[in-house]
């Protein structure tokens, strides 16, 4: 019985990937960066992209594709903000997207006038980093409150992430959490990541999240 459970996994995974395959070429030949936003339930990926569609949504043309568990509750928030396409994905239990859920949702985008595509991927720090959804790159976002050693505690997410968010600063003087061993935990497990600390609620930080956009944008292009 183990034998099976492992070759229906993988079999699972692969076609996983070849249409995440499928999903990454669409989108370049569209132009279009695709960005998967990955962390824990409430460390704040939805406030996070409230304000950056209200930041660049008159400078960039961005779609979302949000993914819950049961709900169209962050989709719903984020609909307010752009007369964009947002696309719920909700997963029935699951606790992941995958690149079909992603490919079915970009059917309903004008792709030829997106520039950018956020992924909100389930709440969950391991399922995530397994699947490629066809995204350009992963974001794990982790925030003040869960504690500094988030990134020890799941290193493959962390390791499999381009980008690392430490959200919530505001909170800093107020909980005890040590930012050197923060950040001296992520650079051991990925000493190459690019960290950006911000708070969403107050907006510290985020003209430094925007920048990063934007060259994820110019690389795109380059590409």
């Amino acid at each position: 019985m183990t034998i099976r459970t492992i070759e229906v996994r993988e079999k699972v995974m692969a076609r996983n990937d070849e249409l995440a395959m499928q999903v990454r070429s669409r989108l370049r030949d569209h132009g279009v960066t695709a960005l998967n936003l990955v962390s824990s339930p409430g460390a704040g990926k939805t406030t996070l992209l409230e304000r950056t569609l209200a930041d660049l949504g008159d400078e960039l043309r961005i779609a979302v594709v949000a993914g819950d568990v049961q709900t169209h509750n962050d989709a719903s928030r984020l609909e307010a903000l752009t007369d964009r396409l947002v696309q719920a994905v909700v997963t029935g239990g699951a606790c992941h997207m995958d690149a079909r859920q992603v490919s079915t949702a970009l059917d309903a985008i004008d792709l030829e006038r997106t520039d950018l595509v956020f992924i909100e991927n389930v709440g969950n720090l391991v399922c995530p980093a397994s699947w490629d959804l066809g995204e350009a790159e992963k974001i794990v976002l982790f925030s003040v409150p869960e504690g500094e050693d988030k990134p020890v505690k799941y290193p493959r997410m962390f390791r499999e992430a381009g980008c690392a968010i430490l959200n919530k600063t505001d909170l800093l003087p107020h909980v005890p959490f040590d930012l050197d061993r923060a950040i001296a935990y992520l650079r051991e497990v990925n000493p190459d990541q690019h960290l950006i600390l911000t708070s969403a609620l107050t907006g510290d930080g985020l003209e430094v999240w925007y920048a990063y956009l934007r060259s994820k944008l110019g690389a795109a292009v380059a590409e």
